[in-house]
């Protein structure tokens, strides 16, 4: 894949990395780059052996929203030919068995921080600056910022971060619950690596089970949710990794998951 692509992917054991990569732009989002993302999490769907994806962006951001030239020169087009792939990577990433982190520095800004809080995890660098910024376009959020962002900080804050635009800190956003930790830049890369391979060793149909339960426990009632948690349990109890977890546990030893 050429250095100069907009998003380069690469695999390490059982990790797949997907770097944005205009650093020029601060990683905004245009198309080649949105139908770059989509056709590497059709592939990563596709493929067994990927059990944990990382999201970074290359040079001084993670992404800085969406790319406004397209958007500039023909509103209406340049969001539907956008919106199209971006919403199809949603639904393929939410679909994975494999957790997804988000490897966040210097800025993550409308899209960019939509896309950030769809992951799974989030490690942010200090000094990230945060802002939703759609409504400062005079425009409403997409790439799932409606549906992520109440449920990670609850309505009250929601409408306050998407209604006044306005740039908020690490402090902020972990006070807030939009990341998981906050690292100092110089370890970020290692933090993210270690949490990726960590993941990608786990039990990997039993986190696919997890991430949709808990994605899914706000549209059910208890009735169904105990319903869905007796579903996904008799399948993980049909895998091997459950066997090995169980064995693991009374011969004294940590689990050594393959993810089936």
């Amino acid at each position: 894949m050429s250095d100069t692509a907009p998003l380069l992917v690469t695999r390490q054991g059982a990790v797949a990395t997907l770097r944005f990569n205009r650093p020029a732009a601060m990683n905004a989002l245009d198309l080649p780059t949105a139908l770059a993302l989509r056709d590497a999490a059709q592939a990563i769907s596709q493929d067994p052996e990927v059990r944990a994806v990382l999201l970074q962006g290359s040079g001084r951001a993670f992404v800085a929203g969406g790319d406004l030239a397209a958007l500039r020169a023909d509103p209406v087009q340049g969001a539907q030919d956008l919106l199209g792939p971006l919403n199809e990577t949603l639904l393929l990433l939410q679909g994975l068995n494999a957790p997804v982190i988000a490897q966040v520095h210097g800025a993550a800004a409308g899209a960019g921080l939509s896309l950030m809080l769809m992951c799974d995890f989030v490690l942010a660098a200090e000094g990230t600056k945060f802002n939703l910024a759609y409504i400062n376009l005079g425009t409403s959020c997409d790439v799932g910022a409606s549906w992520a962002l109440p449920r990670l900080v609850g309505l009250r804050h929601a409408l306050e971060i998407a209604l006044l635009g306005e740039t908020f800190s690490t402090d902020d956003a972990l006070r807030l619950g939009l990341v998981n930790r906050v690292l100092p830049a110089a370890e970020l890369d290692a933090a993210a690596q270690a949490l990726a391979t960590r993941l990608a060793n786990g039990p990997t149909l039993a986190y696919g089970h997890m991430r949709r339960l808990m994605r899914g426990s706000f549209d059910h009632d208890l009735a169904t949710q105990l319903q869905a948690e007796a579903q996904c349990f008799d399948a993980c109890a049909r895998t091997a990794d459950l066997r090995e977890g169980i064995e693991a546990f009374f011969a004294k030893r940590p689990p050594q998951f393959q993810g089936r």
